[in-house]
């Protein structure tokens, strides 16, 4: 493969258009949106760096401007916390020029405050780097300071966007080896205009708290009180430079693709792969930038390294581009290194070619939880559910997060709702006002079903619940659902784990005949989907083999033989890949297990499954990283929206089994081989696996920790490679794996040799009766 090293010139430093607004802004505008045009404020105090100036005012606010003199936002006070006297806001300031330790000047602000305020005292320091501005606030005299909820207020001038946020990881790799992982980085707030960006970056923030006068900039306390900063970066860099910039780091990188979730729709296109590293010191870098890409085999599509200087405070961008495959995943990484400094930064790019899928209503295929998380946009995110096949959204309703009814009825996407917090116990005023609120709600989302709670078993094996669960929540409903007339249909909530304890007083309380589904997630642990204890066998405990998967299937299915015929819902499915960990699963036995799981799923007939969930991250943090929190790890996509294999396993799957009955396991003379046979409107379907490397995934990992290096995802570690000769029916046998990337066999005197390991494959083109 071609290898590209050459050297760049120089790099230069970022030049920033426009001309002077006209002057600042009046006071008493804070929190506007302020025009070009305003009239000029007296100005008290002034420092400059390259790109970037600050112009203190004699009202206390700051202006902030580009290295072209054009004023972009101006700093306009502070607002502190406190348990007493409640929230203080500044009213204007005194601002004066200090020096500061290194011999640099700073303006400091000390500000007013109104007499409610009675002893606290508020300073602010702001001092300038190349494009760069650190802002810092302390908050004095009082012991009694609430420093989580600090804020400080700007005003953007003549944006020409609306503020967004974004959240900034860092890449990792752990001296206990295992594969690379984010980290959280703090957070920018995005300032865009036509000509130029800025970048409010803070260790941490709230974002629900943050409106368009105040950003809330949680501080610490200190010895004397309380602190807070934050950095604010100009220029025309990415989020993540500026992160970078604000932060003063040496070095950053960050790797993206111009195409909705890096998915392209078939093989033979260019991939290109964009990279911007950032400068974030005070003086010019000679950087080298290396980069390669590799396939879920292993094998490199492309590798390279380039040289280029950058200045600082400034950013570098560079592309690589890649050849498509037919179908599969792209692993890439990208190394920044400038003498003893280094960062690196990944993602996935993926083939998915379109899909006519055929069944409708009637498919299996759905996701749970709310897809929340609409980047690049809801038009994209719709159109990426129905390429992998997703045809049921388990919580939709106005004003609930991600997609509203609406958006999925346009789409042909059905959906279903799931709503919490039944007071149990509580009294039957709380009772009725609970059940009156949530099951309007679900009559005016036009569920199909009403999911009622969720995983309300606990603690697990107990019953503890069941018994207040019926009286105080499902019967209220059932009850107002038929005195409304509605064609809601109910799901007890979805149960932690099949547990057969609960479920068994649930019934004996009179739950079993107010519903119409019964619903329970499968939790997994290190154990491969097919895996299936008897119920007699299984431990509990966070890392007991409660957690599995079919055993959990065929004791639900045994439990609505006993008490009466119900559906059969898997309202959140799983396979988090929480990193080196060796309860969750790799990234490949993710991929492997999704198709696995779904395929069993089929084969027990149930009726949808609502894989959890989406997208990398946490409801509340968007995009945060946080690698040690098993709930952020769930998605089918990363953090980035890039796809993991999960998402192509799932998208197989779903068209595999679209429109698929199952008929039958396989009988294979090896009682370690093994096989499920489907009847599809494509002839006979066989998805065949072996056994033979156990039932335990992660078996090596030390017994006393909880850490496990984690194999790359590329790197196949199923020992032990079975051949099998199975009946063929024509010539040519086609196989998928995991990630449905097809490979033709060719059968000679009516039989094929397949080569079978413990990852499931699929095969088309074998008789009805493979293992004959």
């Amino acid at each position: 493969m071609p290898h590209d090293h050459r050297s760049d010139p120089a790099i230069p430093r970022r030049r920033f258009l426009g001309t002077t607004l006209g002057g600042a802004v009046a006071a008493g505008l804070a929190g506007a949106v302020l025009p070009a045009g305003a009239a000029r404020a007296d100005t008290a105090a002034v420092v400059s760096a390259d790109g970037i100036t600050l112009a203190a005012n004699v009202d206390g606010s700051v202006s902030v401007l580009d290295g072209g003199g054009v004023e972009r936002i101006r700093l306009t006070g502070f607002m502190a916390k406190d348990s007493v006297v409640g929230i203080q806001r500044t009213t204007g300031g005194k601002p004066s020029l200090v020096t500061l330790d290194d011999g640099r000047q700073a303006i400091q602000v000390d500000y007013t405050l109104p007499a409610a305020a009675q002893a606290i005292t508020i300073r602010g320091l702001f001092d300038v780097t190349p494009h760069r501005a650190h802002l810092s606030w302390q908050v004095g005299g009082s012991a009694t300071l609430l420093p989580a909820g600090f804020m400080f207020g700007r005003t953007v001038l003549a944006p020409s966007e609306p503020e967004s946020l974004a959240a900034l990881t860092t890449w990792n790799r752990d001296a206990g080896g295992g594969i690379p992982y984010e980290t959280n980085d703090g957070v920018v707030y995005q300032e865009t205009w036509a000509d130029a960006r800025a970048y409010f970056r803070l260790a941490a923030t709230t974002p629900a708290w943050t409106n368009a006068t105040w950003i809330h900039a949680p501080g610490a306390a200190t010895a004397d009180g309380a602190a807070t900063e934050a950095d604010l970066v100009l220029g025309s860099m990415r989020p993540a430079a500026g992160g970078t910039m604000g932060a003063g780091r040496a070095l950053g990188v960050e790797v993206w693709t111009d195409q909705p979730f890096s998915v392209w729709d078939g093989g033979g296109l260019p991939m290109p792969l964009h990279a911007e590293v950032a400068n974030g010191g005070t003086t010019d870098r000679a950087v080298r930038l290396s980069w390669w890409a590799r396939d879920f085999d292993g094998r490199l599509l492309g590798r390279g390294s380039v040289d280029g200087t950058v200045a600082a405070g400034a950013a570098w961008n560079r592309t690589f581009t890649i050849t498509s495959p037919p179908r599969g995943i792209v692993f890439t990484e990208v190394t920044a290194t400038s003498g003893t400094d280094k960062a690196f930064a990944r993602t996935n790019l993926a083939v998915l070619p379109p899909h006519d899928y055929k069944a409708g209503a009637d498919s299996m295929f759905g996701i749970a939880n709310y897809p929340w998380l609409l980047k690049p946009d809801t038009a994209s995110v719709v159109g990426l559910m129905q390429r992998l096949g997703i045809q049921r959204v388990r919580i939709a309703y106005d004003g609930g997060p991600g997609l509203p009814p609406a958006a999925l009825d346009a789409a042909g996407i059905n959906h279903n709702i799931e709503l919490a917090g039944i007071p149990l116990g509580g009294t039957a005023t709380e009772v009725a006002a609970w059940a009156d609120t949530n099951t309007q709600k679900a009559i005016g989302s036009s569920a199909d079903w009403f999911e009622v709670a969720n995983e309300v078993n606990k603690p697990w094996m107990t019953g503890q619940t069941a018994a207040a669960y019926v009286s105080d929540g499902l019967r209220p409903v059932r009850d107002r659902l038929t005195a409304a007339r509605a064609t809601t249909k109910v799901l007890n909530a979805g149960l932690a784990g099949m547990d057969y304890v609960w479920t068994e007083n649930f019934h004996d309380a009179g739950g079993w005949d107010l519903i119409d589904g019964f619903a329970f997630h499968p939790g997994r642990g290190n154990f491969t989907p097919d895996y299936a204890p008897s119920p007699q066998e299984w431990t509990q405990g966070t890392n007991g083999t409660y957690w599995n998967f079919l055993g959990g299937l065929r004791k639900a299915r045994e439990v609505i033989e006993e008490y009466g015929e119900k559906e059969l819902w898997l309202t959140e499915a799983y396979a988090c890949t929480k990193p080196n960990s060796w309860w969750h699963d790799t990234y490949r036995h993710a991929a492997e297990n999704v198709l696995l799981s779904l395929a069993l799923a089929k084969a027990e007939g149930v009726r949808c499954v609502n894989w959890y969930q989406l997208h990398d991250s946490v409801l509340g943090k968007p995009q945060m990283a946080d690698p040690a929190n098993p709930e952020y790890h769930y998605g089918l996509m990363n953090r980035d929206t890039s796809a993991k294999p999960s998402m192509l396993a799932y998208a197989t799957a779903a068209q595999v089994l679209d429109e698929a009955t199952f008929t039958r396991w396989l009988d294979l003379a090896d009682p370690d081989l093994k096989g499920l046979l489907f009847s599809t409107p494509d002839g006979p379907v066989s998805i065949l696996w072996s056994r033979k490397d156990g039932y335990v995934l992660n078996a090596d990992h030390q017994s006393d920790s909880t850490w496990f290096a984690a194999p790359e995802p590329w790197v196949d570690d199923w020992r032990t490679k079975t051949q099998l000769s199975v009946t063929a029916v024509g010539h040519t046998v086609r196989e998928l794996d995991c990630l449905g990337r097809e490979r033709l066999l060719t059968a000679r005197q009516g039989r094929v040799r397949l080569q079978l390991d413990g990852a499931p494959r699929v095969y088309y083109g074998l008789t009805g009766a493979p293992d004959a």
